[in-house]
Formats: structure tokens, sequence, C-alpha cells
């Protein structure tokens, strides 16, 4: 969670460098993560936004009002919190800009080491910025759009992309410009006669979802579940009805029960938590897979060389084996 981002965006209010929002206001917040603390007297109506399912179901348990895209225009207000991805935080910005009334507030601040400095010259070299503030290892800097101009030149700097012809995908999703590597690998490795109920875990914007829609004959039912809500949608364009429809499931596969069970999963599970390697991700993902096949299921996954699945899934599995690896990855055949 981006504990010191979180701080900066809100820092300008602390300091008193902008005022706080009337009461009555309506406040747009993109990008919104847990563990987020309020102003004094910040009492305005806040509108969250956030598409990471584990963040949005935290936000709610917080009792927070959250969708997992932006809904509604008008705003006295938008705050954007931005992360990593370029893209994704200039299109973020772009919504902001678009939702809030004329020379309404936009608030925007993130990690110096996710490149907020830059961001912040890029958006000025759009628009004048009306101020910023390094506060918490970051940067806030705030903007009055007078129009949307602005906003529609940051789309066109970052449109949706189709990738190999044939897959659409968008800024900020996993692998948004290319197919993985490593997905590719367990692709090429994926057994011809998988047949009856499969499920892509990790699904993200449908490639191996797609490639199973494409190859197999047999297949009764494909399930798509993943936690990023708008790679979901875009899985849904992308994965074609070959013979049985898809059907998908955004969700949380660490924290919520999946009540199908499967002949066939196939997964490449994420290993990382901001720039951290966690290995105890794609474990848990291991494990979840174990619970939803069926008795002699098949689990094929891909992973990193490095990481150390093999104990969790001599745990998890009745058998399990190694069946291909390159310089880089590693893919796995287990059987419930």
């Amino acid at each position: 969670m981006a504990a010191e981002p979180l701080k900066t965006l809100f820092y300008p209010f602390e300091a008193e460098a902008l005022s706080l929002p009337r009461k009555d206001a309506r406040v747009l917040f993109l990008g919104a993560e847990p563990g987020f603390r309020l102003p004094d007297e910040f009492e305005a109506s806040l509108h969250l936004v956030q598409g990471f399912r584990p963040y949005f179901r935290a936000l709610q348990g917080s009792g927070w009002a959250v969708t997992p895209r932006v809904e509604g225009s008008g705003f006295d207000m938008a705050l954007v919190l931005a992360g990593r991805h370029r893209g994704q935080n200039e299109r973020r910005i772009a919504d902001a800009i678009e939702r809030v009334l004329p020379g309404g507030l936009v608030v925007v601040a993130g990690g110096k080491e996710d490149g907020i400095d830059s961001l912040r010259k890029r958006i000025n070299a759009l628009m004048p910025l009306e101020g910023h503030l390094p506060k918490h290892h970051g940067t806030a800097f705030w903007l009055r759009p007078a129009g949307a101009e602005p906003a529609s030149a940051l789309r066109a700097a970052n449109p949706d992309l189709v990738v190999e012809g044939h897959f659409q995908t968008a800024p900020g999703m996993f692998s948004f410009d290319r197919i993985d590597a490593g997905s590719r690998l367990l692709a090429a490795n994926l057994p011809g006669d998988l047949k009856g109920n499969v499920a892509d875990f990790c699904a993200g914007w449908g490639y191996l979802a797609g490639e199973l829609a494409a190859r197999s004959t047999k297949l009764t039912g494909l399930d798509l579940y993943e936690a990023d809500f708008e790679a979901l949608e875009v899985a849904r364009l992308n994965v074609g009805n070959s013979g049985v429809e898809p059907r998908f499931f955004w969700t949380d596969l660490l924290t919520e029960t999946v009540e199908r069970r499967y002949d066939g999963i196939v997964m490449n599970p994420p290993f990382h938590s901001g720039r951290a390697t966690e290995p105890e991700i794609g474990a848990g993902m291991i494990r979840a897979a174990s619970k939803a096949l069926k008795p002699g299921g098949r689990l094929f996954m891909v992973a990193n060389r490095q990481l150390p699945y093999e104990q969790v899934l001599s745990a998890a599995f009745a058998s399990y084996a190694e069946i291909a690896r390159d310089g880089i990855f590693k893919v796995f055949s287990a059987r419930r």
C-alpha cells in the first residue's frame, strides 16, 4: 500500500497550502488505496475509485463509497494517487480533468521513486500548475483546468493498444504492451487434451484463456478470475466464444472463496507487491488452485525460476513435476 504517497497527497491541506473543501463538496479520489487519513475538518463527500479487488474490498470494508471505475461528473475536486505506471497515471489525470467542474481543483501526488517529478513536469508542459509541494519522499502538485484540452492530449498520448494484432490492452495492466514471456512459455507447454471445466487464475487481459479457447475443443466451461477490474473487462473482448461461453469473475483469490470446481486450472500468478518480491502471493494462489480443483484435477502454472514453489506444490498436491524451463521461467504440472 502507498503509505507515504497517501500522506503526500493530503499534505498540502495540512500545510494550509490548499484550503479544505466545503462540507457539501463532492470529491473524486482516483487510485484510492487503503490506509489514508483525512486531515482534520476534511468533511467533504468522498467518491473513491479503485479497480484492484483487494484494495477495493479493504476500502469498502472501512465504510467508504468505492467503485471499480469512475462514475459521475461535476465534482468540485479530484484527488489522484499516482503509481508506477506512467500511462495509467496520465489517464487518471485525464479522468480527473474531465470529471471536475470548470475551475475545479485537481490534486496529484506520488512517490519520487515512481517518477512523480517527471509526471509533474509533463503535466506542467500541458497546462500551468497552480503549485507543488514535496513531502514524505514524494511530491504533490495541483491545477485548476479551464477546459478538457489537456485531458484529450493525455488520452492521445496513452491510447488503448492491440498486442500482436489481436489482444486489446491498456496502460497499467500487467504486460500491457506485449505477451508476457512466462505466459507464452506456459501456453506452449499446455497439453492438447485439456477438457471439461477449466479456469484461468490471474487471467489478466485474457491471453492464456484466449489460447485455451482457440486450441481446446473439449472444454465444457472456461472461467477467468482476475483482481484487476479493467484487465478483466478487456479480457471479455479478447476471449472469444469458441464452443463454450466464458465466464468472468472479479475476485481476490487470496481472500475470496472460489465456489466452482474445475478439471483444470492454468495460471501465471503475480509475485510482487509494489517493488518488493513476495513469493507468498504465488504460494497462496497455488493453495487456492488446489482447493478449487476436483480430485484428479490438474494445475499448469509458470513461475520465475528463482521462486521456491516446489515445497508448496508438494504440500498442496498429490504429485507435481517441472515440465519445461528456459533461462528465466519454469513450468509446473500438478495433480490434485
